[in-house]
Order: C-alpha cells, then sequence, then structure tokens
C-alpha cells in the first residue's frame, strides 16, 4: 500500500509514542550493573508480571529493598501511578532533535547542535559524553574536539538514544538519516559511538518501509561500516535469532561476546536491542518488554525498540495500556518544551518529514498485534 499523509502521520505519532512507552518502562531498573537480566526476572515473578504486558509493577513494600531497589523516580513511571511522562534525557533529546530541525533545517552543522544544547538543554540534565562535549563547548572548544577532549565516554550509548527524530523525518530513506546522525553524534562521540547513532536512525528510517524488524535491521547495517565492533555485534544477533536460538540464551552468548565492555557502552546494548526487536517480531508489547528484560540500559533500549516498533505499527495500533497512561503529555528539561503534547510534537515532525518530500513510499502491511 501507499504511505499516504494520513498514514505516515500515524507512524511518525507512533514512534513517539513507542518511544516514550519504552522508555517509561525500562526507567525504574536502569542500572545495568545491579538490573541483570535475572533479577529483573525474579522481581516480575514475584510481582506476577510475567508475560510482561503492562508497565513495571511495584512491589510495595518490596520484599528486599536493596536486591529489589529501583531508581528514585519510580513512583511516578510505574503500573497505575502514571499520568503523563517521567522527564527523562532519552526523551529530552528527541524534543531538542525536532527544535534543532525546525530551528536550522536538514542541512543543520555540527556546531549548531552545539549551540541548540547550550540555548536549551540544563548542563546537569546531561550525562558522560554528553556532559563532557557540553563542558568543552562552553570552554570554546569546537567539535570535533568537542567530543575527544577528556572524554572517556566517546562509545557509549548517548548518541544512538539523539537518533530517532533524523529517523523519523527521513521514513524509507536510511542513507539520509544515518547521515544526518553522524552530523549530530560527532560533537560528543566518535567510532562505535557515531556509528551507534547511525545505524539507530537508519534503522527507524527503514522501519516505514520494511517489511517487519528483520528487514529494518538489515536496512540499517548497510549504512555502517561492516567490520565494526557495532556491525559485527548486531549481525551475530541476527544470525543467532535466524539460527533459533532461544532469546534468553542468545542474550546469554551475546553478553560473553562483549563481556568487559560498560553496561553503557552501545556495542553490548545493541546487542539487546537487536535481540528485543527480532524476538519481538513486529509485536509492539512483546519487542519492549523483551527489551527491557534483556537488562543494561534499560530505559534507552526500550525507547529505542518502542520507536521502531511504534513505527512499524503506528499510533493506532499500539496497545491502550501504554499510550493511555501518558495522557498526551510529555515532561522535558528542554526549555519551552516541558508539558508539551506528543501528539503536537509528532505532527511537528510530521511536517518535516512532508517538507523533505518522503511521501509515496510503499510500505508492507503493519506486523503489529494489537491483541497484546
Amino acid at each position: 500500500m501507499a504511505l499516504s499523509g494520513s498514514a505516515l502521520a500515524d507512524r511518525i505519532h507512533g514512534g513517539w509514542l513507542g518511544r516514550i512507552a519504552g522508555n517509561m518502562l525500562g526507567k525504574p531498573i536502569e542500572n545495568g550493573d545491579h538490573w541483570t537480566r535475572d533479577r529483573i526476572d525474579r522481581y516480575l515473578r514475584r510481582a506476577d508480571a510475567l508475560p510482561l504486558t503492562d508497565y513495571l509493577p511495584a512491589l510495595e513494600p518490596p520484599p528486599d529493598p536493596v536486591e529489589f531497589a529501583l531508581r528514585p523516580e519510580w513512583q511516578s513511571c510505574v503500573r497505575g501511578r502514571i499520568h503523563g511522562s517521567c522527564r527523562d534525557d532519552d526523551v529530552d533529546y528527541s524534543v531538542l532533535g525536532l527544535h534543532l530541525l525546525e530551528t536550522h533545517g536538514p542541512g543543520f552543522t555540527t556546531e549548531q547542535v552545539g549551540e541548540v544544547w547550550l540555548l536549551r538543554l540544563p548542563y546537569l540534565q546531561t550525562f558522560t559524553a554528553e556532559r563532557v562535549a557540553y563542558r568543552n563547548l562552553t570552554a570554546g572548544v569546537k567539535p570535533p574536539l568537542s567530543a575527544t577532549l577528556d572524554n572517556p565516554y566517546q562509545e557509549w550509548i548517548g548518541a544512538l538514544i539523539r537518533a530517532d527524530v533524523h529517523g523519523w523525518v527521513n521514513p524509507g530513506d536510511p542513507q539520509r538519516a544515518a547521515a544526518m546522525a553522524r552530523r549530530d553524534a560527532v560533537l560528543s562521540h566518535t567510532g562505535n559511538g557515531v556509528y551507534g547513532a547511525m545505524w539507530a536512525a537508519a534503522l527507524i528510517a527503514a522501519a516505514f518501509t520494511a517489511d517487519g524488524p528483520r528487514a529494518a535491521v538489515a536496512s540499517a547495517l548497510d549504512r555502517i561500516p561492516p567490520r565494526c565492533r557495532l556491525a559485527r555485534t548486531v549481525r551475530r544477533a541476527a544470525s543467532l535469532h535466524d539460527a533459533g536460538v532461544a532469546w534468553a540464551d542468545a542474550l546469554a552468548q551475546l553478553e560473553r561476546e562483549t563481556a568487559g565492555l560498560p553496561w553503557i557502552h552501545v556495542v553490548p546494548n545493541a546487542a539487546v536491542l537487536t535481540a528485543g526487536l527480532l524476538y519481538g517480531a513486529g509485536d509492539f508489547t512483546k519487542t519492549i518488554a523483551l527489551t527491557v528484560r534483556g537488562g543494561l540500559d534499560t530505559d534507552s533500549n526500550g525507547a529505542t525498540a518502542g520507536s521502531v516498533a511504534g513505527v512499524l505499527c503506528g499510533a493506532a495500533a499500539i496497545p491502550p495500556q501504554w499510550t493511555e497512561p501518558l495522557e498526551d503529555r510529555v515532561r522535558s528539561a528542554v526549555f519551552g518544551f516541558d508539558g508539551a503534547r506528543i501528539s503536537d510534537l509528532a505532527a511537528r515532525t510530521h511536517r518535516l518529514a512532508v517538507s523533505a518530500g518522503r511521501q509515496g513510499l510503499s510500505v508492507g502491511s503493519s506486523p503489529c498485534d494489537t491483541s497484546s
């Protein structure tokens, strides 16, 4: 079928809703050193929440406040307590990326990315590589040196979480999406950190026209160097899936092969994300649930998985238990955007995609299962 204006708008809206819902699902347990896959599933079993089909339930009081210690923000992002989204950097950067494109257009420069950060984003709401780059910018250090000076986080996941908007505004054009994400990423990252952003943007752009997540993953891989560690890890995750290896066994194998990397490094997180997408098979609920249960940077991975699955399905097909608690509102640290309507952010993103002349694309039928 043709991707008409209304269908494109629904897919972009689905990407926004999916990103926010996936982020909210993973946020209470975002600590990869503590919240291992085993601990996450033990928590869910204690809460009688396996299979996971809704936001994380709260155990009150927790049976062990040390073993099952949730993040401080848990009270506003667990099942039954959600009234609009929590603030989180994984969503702030999507908002900031939208503002960047509305202000400077698709031909923005890396220097303009830095200017937008300084004007709109509070320093203490940045972390790891982004905080280093921000500090470098305030000292007058310009890109690409802003990414390398005193920065031990150059290949962590930060640039990947900024990439979604570049995919949303380039539906069906993963090459252009990856090129835009690269210009954004080099402000703060190098190597696999940059490739992660390019891969994620291409993955989301490909999801608009791909026949399911497997095809989107394959298309995105074409946009990064084939011998980089990120590409090799994504291919390995796909090969385990294609060989029929069970999800938990595949993750155990991938964990062994990426051992020694920090839990916020982009490579092991790309493995968890790829497994969630492939084993989720286009089902929105299963995709974000498996991705978050995979551990590591749970809110970032859940957000990107939700974005891809939301684009594949469209907003109308995302089960209501994920969207209704969001109340069409987003909290954000980005100046001028706190309390914005998600539907308005999606409409503004749609206008950017339309202005780029990306309509009339050929897409497959939605693989989303609305029953879960």
